[in-house]
């Protein structure tokens, strides 16, 4: 799987914090503090180190196992973050997840990732968390439901095309896009884990025009490779969007999970 750059990861990072679900947010917490200060979390393609930010300040007091394939985000989390003697940031292949990342870990955190993997990715981490009682705290997982405030015709045949593109395989198998609450459910519950649920749905204004066009560009360059959508109906869309951004509201759907043991 290819990294995100970190211009997009900035611009949303605000969005994903205000939109998290705020129960599932304090119980992942407080599955972490109930053994005290200096647990162990280790955070699944991690980027620049946004979970650990949007735990804080209780984060602050573990000991972090920052995980991602892309070595520049990982130095630019550990710059960020400027926590040495807590971080640790390791360089590894996601699809390729073995037992020693979680050798002593309470709980392990992935924000925005689950709708980029496969089924039997999910099977398999699940496999490894269940054997060694730890929790799992998975945030943003996108549900294939888009809307904005003021309409165009075109909208719901590329919001089809780009949760096809999702379907694509990303590095882990055939992604699960907007089946990844649906499916992690099903598999935690048969793993044994008591699985919770909230929705943490992104609610977009013209303040945030910035990340709307970011987001619009990848809507439309996503659905252009699926060659669903007539060229010129596509163009329409994306410039009609790229102009109303700063003028229309748009929600953007995604769930929060937490799995216990």
């Amino acid at each position: 799987m290819s990294g995100f750059d970190t211009v997009w990861l900035d611009l949303r990072e605000p969005a994903d914090n205000a939109a998290r679900e705020p129960d599932l947010r304090r119980s992942a917490i407080e599955s972490v503090t109930a053994d005290g200060n200096g647990a162990t979390v280790v955070d699944l393609g991690c980027g620049t180190g946004s979970t650990v930010r949007a735990l804080a300040p209780q984060s602050l007091s573990w000991h972090w196992r920052l995980v991602d394939n892309d070595l520049q985000l990982l130095e630019e989390a550990a710059n960020r973050l400027d926590m040495p003697d807590q971080v640790k940031c390791l360089q590894a292949d996601l699809s390729q997840l073995g037992p020693e990342l979680f050798t002593d870990a309470k709980l392990v955190t992935a924000s925005a990732l689950f709708d980029l993997v496969s089924a039997e990715f999910l099977e398999r981490l699940l496999h490894l968390l269940a054997k060694r009682d730890i929790g799992l705290y998975t945030a943003l997982n996108y549900d294939g439901v888009c809307s904005w405030e003021i309409a165009h015709e075109a909208d719901a045949l590329v919001v089809e095309a780009f949760n096809a593109h999702q379907r694509r395989d990303k590095g882990f198998g055939p992604a699960l896009g907007p089946t990844a609450e649906p499916v992690l459910s099903r598999l935690a519950e048969r793993a044994g884990f008591k699985v919770l649920t909230g929705q943490s749905t992104w609610q977009l204004g013209g303040d945030q025009a910035e990340l709307q066009r970011h987001f619009i560009a990848g809507l439309a360059n996503a659905a252009a490779e699926t060659d669903r959508l007539d060229e010129s109906v596509l163009e329409d869309w994306r410039r009609m969007r790229l102009e109303m951004a700063s003028r229309s509201g748009c929600k953007v759907g995604h769930w929060d999970m937490l799995l216990l043991r």
